[in-house]
């Protein structure tokens, strides 16, 4: 790995501000000064130090968004913020990518990370994944609905999902509206919202709360992130 990228790694800015750092010397390999940033280090054998400091190195990140509406699930997009540019620079050194999508209305929990072999795991089609999510419907959702949804929904196209568990948690009678939970095992484009409009109803509000074992904190205010926990990433990665 090339001096400034390990550099920009390890929260010591941007890849311009590290040629400052070199400049001024400040940076040892083994013990040698070194100013190229185009220097090569193997992170996990080579000892960085900065101002005489060790640096400790940080492959991989792992976050926890609360996505909010009007942010798109990308790293790059020439029309709409992205969920990338609510991280600060430091992070956006690592080159985080958001771990499936949510749609640009939809908010809750999404993973970013530039782990790729987690993101696999997670998203594979053979690992059925759980995706659980909050949802308000127009329409008055009933016990046939919760029965269709577990067989399976057939949607507009032809396209059968796999059986899905669906909880009503009230219903408004006067609204005509009812606020659901859905877990499904699989991530179709729209799939909540399809699901719905097969069986003749609109949703009108979506969150995500929960993918695999992991749960949305609840104390994560809506467009905020943190890093995982260790116990948090245990639980993802303990996903079959």
């Amino acid at each position: 790995m090339r001096l400034d990228k390990f550099l920009a790694h390890t929260g010591f800015g941007t890849r311009k501000e590290t040629k400052d750092l070199l400049k001024k010397k400040a940076v040892e390999v083994n013990g040698v000064c070194v100013k190229d940033g185009k220097f090569q280090v193997k992170p996990v054998v080579d000892q960085v130090a900065v101002y005489g400091e060790v640096v400790a190195y940080q492959e991989f990140i792992y976050l926890m968004l609360h996505k909010p509406q009007g942010v798109v699930s990308a790293t790059i997009d020439n029309v709409n913020p992205t969920v990338i540019d609510l991280l600060t620079p430091a992070e956006q050194n690592f080159e985080p990518f958001p771990v499936g999508r949510l749609d640009k209305d939809t908010e809750g929990l999404l993973i970013l990370t530039n782990d790729g072999v987690l993101a696999h795991e997670l998203l594979s089609p053979k690992k059925h994944v759980a995706k659980r999510y909050q949802a308000t419907i127009d329409g008055i959702v009933t016990q046939e609905d919760m029965d269709t949804f577990k067989k399976g929904i057939v949607l507009s196209d032809g396209y059968q999902c796999q059986p899905a568990e669906l909880e009503i948690v009230s219903v408004m009678p006067d609204e005509g509206t009812s606020s659901i939970f859905v877990t499904i095992h699989e991530g179709k484009f729209h799939q909540v919202k399809r699901m719905f409009e097969a069986c003749g109803k609109k949703v009108v509000y979506l969150k995500r709360v929960a993918m695999g074992l992991l749960e949305l904190d609840p104390t994560l205010p809506l467009g905020k992130y943190r890093p995982l926990t260790q116990e948090e990433l245990n639980l993802l990665k303990g996903i079959d």
